[in-house]
């Protein structure tokens, strides 16, 4: 495999980890399948060479041209005058065609070039095909690092304002709190993932097995979790506040924490454990075993489902208040209002993770990546715009306050003038005293008359 199919190995890798909803490639190592077609070079190599010294221990077997390792494949020892012939479907999955072949003669100089070449017989197009690729997976990288950058600012504002505003301090704001929390945590886990599994291309990404690269899958696996269900908590929370006219919000607040954080620490405590003692190989940023990764998925799908659910619920709650008697408009009003409700409702509740929540895993992977990992980078920047800095009661507080502080900034600068001026005066009145205070008179009078006394003199 080239320096570049490695490239976008590596890329490929890193686009599909961040969706939970990666394909499962049975195989008989927990490594990617990519990563499988280098094992198996490797293996095969080190069979050759093993062939080769066996040879050359055995005396009788040196007549004829030896085993030799061309880089792709092990041509076996033969006797002069034989002409070798090998399948490129006997070669490497990387040949897309399966019908040529490869043929080599063994002269009493040794093995002759190969006829026709591995690019000629068997369609090698590597360089052709995976150099775009390598540029998609690179641009999509920046998009979905520019998500996840615009929503880690935009968030931490938006817990700024809850926090330091007093009036934004109830149960429905604590929860919006948590769940830009969990949002944080899921772009800050893909930066350092990202920083520890693929800061440097130069590394073997298949082999790679750390603590620190395990600890980083783990803490995303985690971070991926704890987003999920504090989405969930979202939709039962709303559901709660439409359903039941009284209810003790307090009292399910601490519920509410218990689901969006102590389940998602269970479950990747369980998927550690697991990992740890039956499939410790990798970074554990695969997903071929399959009983193992249902540990994650099947939360996350669960968590999915349910919140469709409420999705469903709340909208049919919606439209029974909105054609109540006692609320007043036409149709096309109502209609727009629940129009308005929805699109509001979609991103907090996740619901475009369930485009292909329950379709096969091979199903529009392109579209697949595009819509968890592109638009989901921005998810949290759209959360925290709909329901912060364009919330009516945030805008109508941060108004208040900035014509607050303009009314203060005014007048403090007015009583500073006042003050400026009445020291101003003060000084004036003074120096106007000064000059026409009458204890200076007589000494005037007396520099002005001792001169004339003297001349009448």
């Amino acid at each position: 495999m080239t320096a570049l199919s490695c490239v976008t190995v590596t890329l490929r890798c890193q686009i599909e980890l961040l969706s939970y909803t990666e394909s499962f490639v049975p195989a008989t190592e927990a490594i990617h399948p990519d990563c499988a077609l280098v094992v198996q070079h490797m293996k095969a190599q080190e069979d050759c060479n093993q062939i080769l010294k066996q040879e050359e221990s055995n005396h009788s077997t040196r007549t004829g041209c030896p085993a030799a390792w061309d880089e792709i494949r092990c041509w076996y020892r033969a006797e002069v005058g034989q002409l070798v012939s090998v399948s490129c479907a006997n070669i490497s999955q990387l040949f897309a065609n399966n019908q040529g072949y490869i043929y080599r003669n063994c002269t009493e100089d040794g093995w002759s070039d190969l006829y026709p070449s591995y690019e000629e017989a068997c369609e090698f197009t590597e360089y052709e095909e995976t150099e775009p690729e390598t540029t998609y997976f690179s641009n999509f990288k920046q998009v979905y690092t520019a998500g996840y950058a615009t929503s880690l600012i935009s968030l931490i504002s938006a817990i700024f304002v809850f926090t330091v505003f007093r009036k934004f301090h109830c149960t429905r704001n604590y929860i919006h709190i948590n769940l830009f929390f969990s949002f944080i945590l899921r772009a800050s886990a893909v930066f350092i993932k990202d920083g520890v599994l693929f800061s440097d291309e130069n590394l073997d990404h298949c082999f790679m097995s750390t603590t620190s690269c395990k600890s980083a899958v783990a803490f995303f696996q985690f971070s991926i979790l704890a987003n999920y269900f504090w989405l969930l908590v979202e939709g039962m929370y709303l559901q709660t506040l439409l359903a039941l006219t009284f209810v003790f919000q307090k009292k399910y607040f601490w519920w509410y924490i218990l689901i969006g954080w102590g389940l998602p620490t269970t479950i990747i405590m369980a998927w550690i454990l697991t990992r740890n003692f039956y499939d410790n190989k990798g970074c554990w940023d695969d997903t071929d075993v399959a009983f193992i990764w249902w540990i994650i998925k099947a939360p996350i799908t669960a968590s999915l489902l349910v919140n469709f659910i409420i999705f469903i619920n709340v909208i049919r709650i919606l439209v029974q208040k909105l054609r109540s008697p006692g609320v007043g408009g036409n149709d096309a009003s109502h209609f727009k209002r629940l129009a308005k409700s929805t699109l509001l409702l979609i991103p907090l509740f996740g619901m475009h993770y369930m485009v292909f929540a329950f379709l096969p895993e091979n199903t529009g992977a392109e579209a697949r990546i595009f819509i968890e990992l592109g638009l989901g980078s921005f998810q949290g920047f759209v959360v925290a715009l709909l329901y912060c800095f364009l919330n009516g009661e945030v805008q109508a507080e941060m108004k208040k306050r900035f014509w607050k502080w303009q009314t203060q900034s005014y007048l403090s600068y007015s009583k500073r003038r006042r003050t400026l001026f009445t020291e101003t005066s003060t000084v004036t009145q003074i120096s106007v005293l000064d000059k026409s205070s009458p204890k200076d008179q007589p000494a005037s009078e007396t520099r002005t008359l001792a001169p004339n006394n003297v001349s009448g003199v």
